[in-house]
């Protein structure tokens, strides 16, 4: 069978089936690794340990041992602590230190059988949306190497996208699942915070963090998410007709680059014929609520969660010293300041956490109010830029900073904790464009059992099908 493009379910059945070997799938990423090596996917990549993995996956299989993700390589992102493998969070104090012990989520992956097949690239210290890092240097994107895969997840949409691993996990502060895989041309899903344990992980904040998983399709990332979280199996079969979704058409629909609107626009249609009911939804003082919780939580939070998960790792370094030698000039301009008299103040941080539960309020009301299960909208209001713009992108004539135009939709709902999840709708050109939708908190199974019928309405967005030059 071709390996490249085949979901978690088709590598499942055809491991137990004894149709291909878990060696064999091994030995695909790893030919798949080295074509596609100009992207620069992986930061940690261990191609003897990947297939010594394999081998004692395929003897458990062998013996009829039957686990979820038994003989399946899957990728992490640096900053997931991993045993056998270094865990940079991209930044160079901690590049090429190892952690004592797996992430939590690692020891569900192992339980479940998963190979790690390596580290992947993110933006640094996961404070941005472009994945240009001055450390370990760019990731590119599948679609086209002159562009972003978005961030700062970037290494994981990049994996699974390429091709080189059949799912990834990615960490989410603001988007940082969601947009590379919007990006990417994959699909993601940003878990309620709580659900996913986040022991292991390099913080930037403990209110807004969550690992989540890229893959292929929805169907894999909640089978990913039913491991991660300890959730049954399976999604609950959710017809498309008399679904009620909320559309929330200011902000989240303003100022589209006109590809990303005629596509989400077409995907809207589609819904409707499929016999979605489409409410238009309001979200009045979201804005406000959103830009006074947001900062003010990541930043007072990185220095507290940063300090603590730096001397429980005992990696050897300290905040102070971390701080100051980050390398790419955007991290370092948000960071910094925080120790040297440009601190948040606790007062400001007890007015954001107190946004943060308007913002939470005005969600619950919208979805208690329009009666819909969840909003719509597109993941990011253009595709993907070219690497190096950093500061600025251009977006339907005007030149806006980078990082609130990619994160401007996916930003509300991850300060309000709110499950939500990306998937691929079209493309303009090479460059794909994503579908998003948010649910209430706590309702994540019941949001992948919507986003697999609505995915079901588009083709599937494959890997590359060569590799890059």
């Amino acid at each position: 069978m071709e390996l490249i493009g085949q979901s978690l379910d088709a590598l499942r059945r055809a491991l137990d089936a004894r149709e291909l070997s878990s060696r064999e799938l091994a030995q695909a990423c790893i030919a798949r690794t080295q074509a596609t090596r100009a992207l620069n996917i992986y930061v940690d990549f261990d191609e003897a340990g990947l297939l010594a993995q394999a081998d004692a996956a395929d003897q458990r299989l062998r013996a009829g041992e039957r686990l979820p993700l038994l003989g399946i390589p899957l990728a992490l992102k640096d900053n997931i602590d991993a045993l056998g493998f270094a865990c940079g969070a991209g930044t160079r104090a901690l590049h090429g230190l190892h952690p004592r012990q797996d992430a939590a989520l690692v020891a569900r992956l192992r339980g479940a059988g998963a190979l790690i097949a390596g580290k992947v690239g993110m933006h640094e210290l996961a404070f941005g949306i472009t994945n240009n890092n001055a450390v370990t240097q760019a990731v590119h994107n599948p679609r086209d190497p002159s562009r972003i895969p978005g961030g700062s997840s970037g290494g994981s949409g990049a994996a699974v996208a390429a091709g080189v691993v059949p799912a990834a996990i990615g960490t989410d502060t603001g988007g940082s699942v969601r947009v590379p895989a919007a990006l990417c041309g994959v699909a993601g899903l940003r878990p309620t915070v709580g659900r996913v344990p986040g022991e292991g992980l390099a913080p930037i904040s403990s209110t807004r963090d969550t690992a989540g998983p890229l893959a292929l399709n929805i169907r894999d990332c909640a089978t990913l998410d039913a491991v991660l979280t300890g959730a049954a199996p399976g999604l609950v079969p959710t017809p498309l007709r008399g679904l009620r979704l909320g559309v929330p058409r200011e902000r989240f629909w303003d100022d589209l680059q006109p590809a990303v609107r005629a596509c989400a626009d077409q995907a809207l249609l589609a819904l409707a014929e499929a016999g979605v009911e489409l409410v238009d939804v309001a979200l009045p003082g979201l804005s406000e609520a959103n830009d006074a919780a947001g900062f003010p939580i990541a930043l007072y939070e990185f220095v507290r969660d940063m300090r603590a998960y730096l001397e429980t790792t005992q990696r050897g370094v300290g905040l102070e010293a971390l701080v100051a030698a980050i390398a790419s000039p955007d991290v370092a301009a948000a960071c910094q300041p925080l120790l040297a008299g440009g601190a948040i103040p606790p007062a400001l941080y007890e007015q954001a956490l107190a946004s943060r539960r308007r913002l939470q309020s005005l969600y619950t009301e919208a979805f208690r109010a329009a009666r819909v299960q969840a909003l719509v909208f597109p993941t990011t209001p253009r595709t993907a830029a070219a690497i190096g713009e950093d500061e600025t992108v251009e977006l339907n004539g005007q030149r806006l900073p980078t990082f609130p135009t990619f994160i401007r939709n996916t930003d509300p709902g991850s300060n309000a904790s709110l499950p939500g999840v990306t998937l691929p709708i079209g493309f303009d050109g090479r460059l794909p464009i994503g579908l998003a939708l948010d649910a209430p908190i706590g309702a994540d199974r019941a949001l992948l059992a919507i986003a697999a019928s609505v995915e079901d309405l588009f083709p599937p967005a494959r890997p590359i099908a060569s590799p890059a030059p």
